[in-house]
């Protein structure tokens, strides 16, 4: 057996780690380090690069080609530490009292981790079903990657039955996630002396109208709108996360842009919301503004998009989950996944679960314990027994 073949979850997770895959790099390397390991292994390889030869997908599939299978699925890109207070180098694991520090170990390098330490099992298994592993880029900057991936599995002859997502869920079962909508407002006034403010358009002032609208309809929703109490935040909610605008406190301001979303139950109209605020923004908004300068302009610019989850309990892909989870409960959550793409736009049923605790994500210190991960590779172990 090479280094590679006998490494264990902890040690392909300090090779994962130490790629710096933040969103704007490639994620080139580390996609050559997966097809080193599996490729060793036999693995049928699939690189599916994106139009700027920088980032790719990997497909990697165990087991015959002519029957349905199920798919292992995760992400390979992390977000960024800048301006976080890491005690440790974020791209060198860490170990400290058996939890492992590094950008990426919760999410979701530690369950890539698994699924390569549990990779020459599926290789030396004697597989009725085939296991396919999909490794995407760009999960977190709006799941670009992996809508190539659900395009090149729906050519396939035979579909897969389910696929799973290893988002960290504490391996607990997840059948729902919200849907995403996320726009940038771009709003051009025109400058002029503060003493003299009600002869120009101040772009700061219509973009706080706007938001405050915004903010009237969010609270709207949790007030009147759908709910399930499943979802660990159980109504649709509206968001501003980004605002920049203005150059002085005695110029009227000419710029001002702002980032806002909706994170919405899976079968909830976003699209209605959405358009409510469009409406705002041109008939109660732009038309004053042009009122005092035709070049006026408030624009609304989509920046991402991904439907919710909602996998229904009775589906197989499900009752598989909780039996490979030694589970009888399920839950839903308000982040999102790539499981929407797979169930909406690929029509391959998905349930989320992988090891670690989302509460750790995106933050300093992001650890993974070696429990988390073993409590994984016994999940994958059980699903290798289930397709054998």
């Amino acid at each position: 057996m090479t280094d590679k073949l006998s490494r264990s979850s902890v040690d392909h997770l300090r090779a994962l780690v130490g790629f710096d895959t933040v969103s704007h790099r490639s994620n080139l390397a580390l996609i050559d380090y997966l097809e080193g390991v599996l490729g060793t292994l036999g693995a049928r390889l699939l690189r599916i690069e994106d139009d700027s030869g920088e980032k790719a997908n990997l497909l990697a599939s165990f087991g015959p080609t002519d029957r349905p299978g199920y798919i292992l699925s995760g992400h390979t890109d992390v977000v960024p530490v800048d301006g976080q207070n890491w005690t440790t180098d974020p791209f060198d694991l860490t170990e400290r009292d058996g939890r492992l520090y590094g950008r990426g170990a919760t999410d979701m390098k530690g369950f890539l981790a698994c699924c390569l330490a549990m990779a020459p099992k599926m290789a030396a298994a004697p597989l009725r079903s085939p296991l396919h592993i999909a490794f995407s880029y760009d999960e977190e900057v709006g799941c670009l990657g992996v809508r190539d991936i659900i395009k090149t599995l729906g050519a396939w002859d035979v579909k897969p039955l389910g696929c799973i997502i290893g988002e960290p869920t504490s391996m607990q079962i997840v059948t729902s996630h919200k849907a995403k909508r996320a726009f940038r407002g771009v709003v051009t006034g025109t400058p002029g002396h503060s003493s003299r403010a009600p002869n120009f358009v101040n772009a700061v002032d219509f973009a706080a109208e706007f938001l405050v609208e915004l903010r009237r309809l969010g609270r709207e929703i949790e007030e009147t709108g759908p709910r399930d109490p499943l979802f660990d935040v159980p109504f649709t909610t509206t968001h501003v996360g980004l605002i920049e605008g203005g150059e002085a406190l005695n110029i009227v301001p000419e710029n001002c842009r702002f980032e806002f979303e909706f994170r919405a139950l899976p079968n909830e109209d976003v699209d209605a919301m959405a358009a409510h605020m469009q409406q705002f923004a041109e008939t109660e908004l732009l038309a004053r503004m042009q009122a005092i300068s035709p070049h006026a302009d408030f624009r609304l610019e989509p920046i991402m998009s991904y439907p919710g989850l909602d996998t229904a309990p009775e589906e197989d892909i499900v009752v598989l989950a909780k039996k490979l989870a030694g589970r009888n409960d399920h839950q839903k959550v308000a982040y999102g996944t790539e499981g929407g793409l797979f169930s909406k736009t690929g029509g391959i049923p998905a349930v989320v679960c992988g090891p670690g605790d989302i509460g750790r994500a995106h933050k300093a210190d992001e650890y993974i314990t070696r429990h988390e991960l073993a409590a994984c590779e016994a999940f994958i172990d059980a699903l290798i027994a289930h397709a054998s």
